[in-house]
């Protein structure tokens, strides 16, 4: 089996920062893209920015130049630098990774499109 747990989010005030970590347990092998999705009261979950095993990332828009995502593939680990923040990016932040290469049972097999529990983030005007 495969989890994803989230850290690190909380309250912050307009302009200060947060760095959100996901960690993926399990007996993994390899993990394709890591993202992080956010969903703000009565909105439709958002990808907010990607990142591939090799490295490659993309972002919304509306994070570009604020928000850097970073892995550590030896760890299994996502994590996501918000600097400048906004009121408007206040959601609650998932992670999700398309498709993880992880024991099951006497092998091993994908799992795909697994979600973490989510973590609240809070900016304050």
């Amino acid at each position: 089996q495969v989890q994803l747990v989230e850290s690190g989010g909380g309250l912050v005030q307009a302009g200060g920062s947060l760095r959100l970590s996901c960690a993926a347990s399990g007996s993994i092998l390899s993990i394709n893209v890591m993202g992080w999705y956010r969903q703000a009261p009565g909105k439709q979950r958002e990808l907010v920015a990607g990142i591939t095993y090799e490295g490659t990332t993309n972002y919304a828009d509306s994070v570009k130049g604020r928000f850097t995502i970073s892995r550590d593939n030896a760890k299994n680990t996502v994590y996501l630098q918000m600097n400048s923040l906004k009121p408007e990016d206040t959601a609650i932040y998932y992670c999700n990774a398309d498709k993880v290469f992880a024991k099951s049972g006497s092998g091993y097999r994908n799992f795909f499109d697994s979600w973490g529990q989510g973590t609240q983030v809070t900016v304050s005007s």
